[in-house]
């Protein structure tokens, strides 16, 4: 048996060890210890940088430093799938390939530590938690793992993808991820005598209705914009007017001036409702992570690379999920593509299952990637 085919099943059987013991964000100790054990079989040192989950490990010396990131936690979703390596913990799965991410970057790893004196410089590899909370990236940007480093590069499985293909984009990819929550506050009192309220629930629908509008009437429509209300809540009986009215929904956009100017159109459209109608509006705006946009530079090279090592590769269109890899290219150059993983059932789905086929090919992928992003900064340097 080859050392490729020997190498190829381990990062499987790992896989499928962490898929069988998976544990939400910030919980991911075992898993952790686990990451930990994995690389030092191989020479591989890894260190925490202070962070309570999640692992940093440097391949090679000096700089330039690249960085490649592999999310780690898992989702409270209950498995609904008869395998052999079905996960062991109750309503919890990895229900978003982070299993996979996980074990190609791990592969990654092991690949670049056996060309290590022929590095350019230093890989820093991320192994990161609580991606599911959009809260891990910004705990490695504060342990200062960034620092110094000239590029990161990150990959999520893409289910609707065929196995062998790759997708990426220059420019905005994935999305700003935002939460609002409403309160209208009136005055209740008995369904018969409305006159004598100041009815929240009415309000709330006069609210919905002129929300949707935001999108369609004052965003230039060649700008991405959807607004979602995904909960109403009040009332407590048939013959009741309540005193007031809860909302809460979420904002997709892809640039930071769009996304302010619908978090202030909101606000606006609250405080007039609220003067009509005679009640206090209160809005809360939580901005998630922000939208990820691949550095032009290192997004053509991803896909130089991927076409080299045989991918079928493709224009990935405009994501409106949410993803914290943003959060780093926030603060340095990179860029984050998709791998196909080719499930029936997409992320979060509780019969979500991925071809596993992917790893060893990702693995091989992004030592080559990081090895000529280095390449590729020591020749420029040079000139």
């Amino acid at each position: 048996m080859s050392n490729t085919q020997t190498l190829e099943q381990q990062l499987m059987t790992w896989r499928q060890e962490l898929h069988r013991h998976p544990e939400l964000s910030t919980q991911e100790f075992q898993t952790t210890n686990k990451l930990k054990k994995w690389l030092a079989e191989y020479g591989i040192e890894a260190q925490t940088w202070g962070l309570k989950t999640g692992l940093i490990a440097d391949i090679g010396t000096g700089h330039p430093i690249v960085a490649i990131r592999a999310d780690i936690d898992a989702l409270p979703i209950q498995e609904d799938i008869q395998q052999a390596f079905r996960s062991t913990q109750d309503g919890v799965m990895h229900a978003c390939g982070h299993d996979l991410h996980s074990s190609s970057i791990l592969g990654a790893a092991i690949l670049l530590k056996a060309q290590e004196s022929e590095l350019k410089g230093t890989v820093r590899v991320i192994f990161q938690p609580a991606e599911e909370t959009y809260s891990g990236a910004y705990e490695v940007i504060n342990s200062g793992a960034l620092k110094q480093v000239s590029a990161i590069f990150g990959f999520h499985n893409v289910p609707e993808l065929a196995l062998g293909t790759f997708a990426t984009r220059s420019g905005a990819f994935y999305a700003n991820v935002d939460r609002f929550q409403i309160v209208i506050k009136g005055k209740g009192g008995h369904a018969g005598r409305p006159h004598e309220t100041k009815d929240p629930i009415v309000v709330a629908a006069q609210l919905i209705s002129a929300v949707q509008t935001i999108a369609s009437r004052s965003i230039n429509n060649l700008d991405t914009c959807v607004v979602s209300i995904t909960q109403v809540h009040a009332g407590t009986s048939w013959n009741i007017l309540p005193e007031e009215a809860h909302l809460e929904g979420t904002v997709r956009t892809h640039s930071p001036e769009v996304r302010l100017a619908v978090e202030q159109k909101l606000k606006q459209i609250a405080q007039g409702i609220a003067l009509a109608h005679s009640v206090e509006i209160s809005v809360a705006w939580d901005n998630g992570p922000a939208a990820l946009i691949n550095t032009s530079k290192w997004a053509e090279l991803s896909q130089k690379v991927a076409k080299e090592q045989g991918y079928d590769v493709q224009d990935a269109p405009l994501y409106l999920i949410g993803e914290d890899f943003g959060a780093y290219l926030e603060q340095i150059p990179g860029a984050f593509v998709s791998i196909g993983s080719a499930s029936p059932f997409g992320l979060h789905h509780p019969q979500y299952q991925p071809n596993e086929s992917l790893i060893f090919p990702a693995a091989q992928y992004f030592a080559v990637l990081a090895t000529q992003a280095l390449e590729s900064i020591h020749k420029n340097a040079e000139v």
